[in-house]
Formats: C-alpha cells, structure tokens, sequence
C-alpha cells in the first residue's frame, strides 16, 4: 500500500475528469492560444503531510502525455506553507484543464495524511497502532486508505471481503432470530465463523459492554473490538485478556469517540489497536494550489 497501484487509480481518476471536463474546457478554448506551452507550480499554502503527488502525475498525464510533473517533494515529507511541491511543464491548455482534479485528490489525500499523523505522533511511544476504518469516500477507499499509509499508520480491513469481522448486527441479527441473548449470540456467532471458515481466516469480534467481553474472550478469536467502552471498562478487558494464555489472547482494539484529546489515553489503556474512522471521513481538505509561471 505504500506504492500506488497505478492501475487501480486509473479508472478513478478517467471518471474524475471526466466529470470536470465532460466535452472539453471551453473557457480555455475561447481565450488561451492552442499550442501555448506553460510551467506551472504546486504550492502548498498551509503546513502538513503531502500525499497524493503521483495521482496528479497520473490525472496530467491521462489529459495529456505530454504534460509532465516532477515532483519536487517526496510521498510522506512534512512541508511548510509555501512549500514548492511539484513543476509542470506542457501545453497550457492541458495544465488548466488537469488543475482542479488534480488538486482535489492532492488536497484530500494530504488532508487524510496530515490528520493520521496527528494522531500517530499522539501516541508516540506507546505500544499501539492506529488503523483506519471502512468509513470512506465512495469509490475512494483505496486511495483514501493509501493516504493513511503515507500518514504513518495502517489499514483495517480493505472490506467485507478480507476479513470476518462480527460486529453490533451481526449479533442482533442472530440473538433476534434464534432467540439467544447478545453474549450467547456474539459466543454462537464466533465458533460458527470459526469452524465454518478456511483456515487461517482472521476473526475479529466486536463488544460493547463486559459481559459481552466475556463470551467473545471465551471462543479466542484474533480479535475483540470494543465499541465505545468507557476507559475504565477498557483496562477491565485488558486485564481480563492477559490473564488468558499468549497462544489465546486476542489483540485488543478501541473503537468509537476517538479525537487527537482522547487517543493517548486511550492508548495508555494497555490496548494493541485504535481504530479511527475520522480518519477518513473527517479531515480537512490541506490547502494546495497551482499557479502558472511562465508561457511561451
């Protein structure tokens, strides 16, 4: 995931422009010279954590093969604002027709990435790491999910697909049909996913309060996730998981209500994971723009 799949980005990035240029960009076409050739600057205008840049290249080059980016920062980097982050050199056309997509997904992107590291260096020094969640854009999540990387943290579950995760309707599901309570339902739902799914499948269970706790621990998934518990009810499940033998114990991760204020603490907890969707859903686009230089 630290190295773009440019095939994966492709067809995204043939729809962004799409919708932006649709049948062309007829402001260019009315008052700029057809063969006028440009260089043209990337700039950030606030301080953060750049990603995204090759995903311009790929909207650029898509428009135009002929334009072409190079980049003056590399993937991760922290810049300042003012911080030169890219030239292109092309027809002008083209550079004005790539602008606004490119820089929607560089903005994005780097907003993602800036956030994640906020939250990364939070909880510097403590044994935990911070993950995304599937509360992504639509259609973005592979992007969205490469922007958590270069942040410094790491991906949850890509989707449904890669992982069985027993969460909060899944057991309701269960417990309303079969007639079970939540705890016999989450212990039901856990050993049928376990002698149900190929071997090595990873199994993560999902809880909310203790005794729920209790029966996820008692059929040794690979994972309990604790949904919005308490940070005292969370160093109880802590403690309860270490008294299980290492060969059972499952990882831990809080989920829920978490903010740069709260993460360290949560993180003191003793827990293995933090799972963030904010993340993804709720950054702040980072302020780049691009500015022509020069023409001939």
């Amino acid at each position: 995931m630290d190295q773009l799949d440019v095939a994966r980005v492709a067809s995204l990035v043939e729809s962004a422009i799409e919708e932006d240029l649709g049948t062309g960009d007829i402001t260019s076409a009315l008052v700029i010279a057809q063969g006028l050739q440009a260089s043209a600057v990337l700039i950030a205008r606030s301080e953060g954590i750049i990603a995204g840049l090759p995903v311009a290249g790929i909207v650029f080059s898509k428009i135009d093969p002929g334009v072409s980016l190079e980049a003056l920062v590399s993937e991760g980097s922290f810049v300042k604002p003012e911080t030169v982050l890219g030239r292109l050199h092309g027809n002008a056309r083209s550079i004005l027709a790539g602008e606004r997509v490119a820089l929607n997904f560089l903005q994005r992107l780097s907003g993602i990435a800036t956030l994640t590291r906020q939250f990364v260096q939070r909880v510097e020094g403590l044994e935990v790491t911070i993950l995304d969640t599937r509360k992504t854009t639509p259609a973005w999540r592979y992007l969205e999910k490469y922007a958590v990387r270069i942040g410094g943290a790491r991906n949850h579950r890509m989707g449904l697909y890669d992982q069985i995760l027993i969460k909060d309707n899944h057991t309701a599901t269960l417990a309303e049909s079969e007639r079970l309570s939540l705890p016999e339902a989450i212990a039901t739902a856990g050993r049928r996913a376990r002698n149900a799914a190929p071997a090595q499948t990873f199994l993560g269970v999902e809880v909310s309060n203790l005794e729920q706790f209790r029966s996820a621990l008692a059929e040794a998934p690979d994972l309990i996730l604790l949904d919005n518990i308490s940070p005292e009810m969370i160093r109880r499940c802590v403690k309860l998981a270490r008294e299980v033998p290492p060969e059972k114990r499952p990882l831990l991760e809080v989920s829920g209500g978490v903010t740069l204020e709260n993460v360290r603490a949560l993180a003191e907890t003793g827990v293995d994971r933090i799972s963030i969707g904010a993340l993804t859903h709720s950054p702040a686009a980072l302020d780049i723009a691009l500015k022509i230089e020069r023409v001939r």
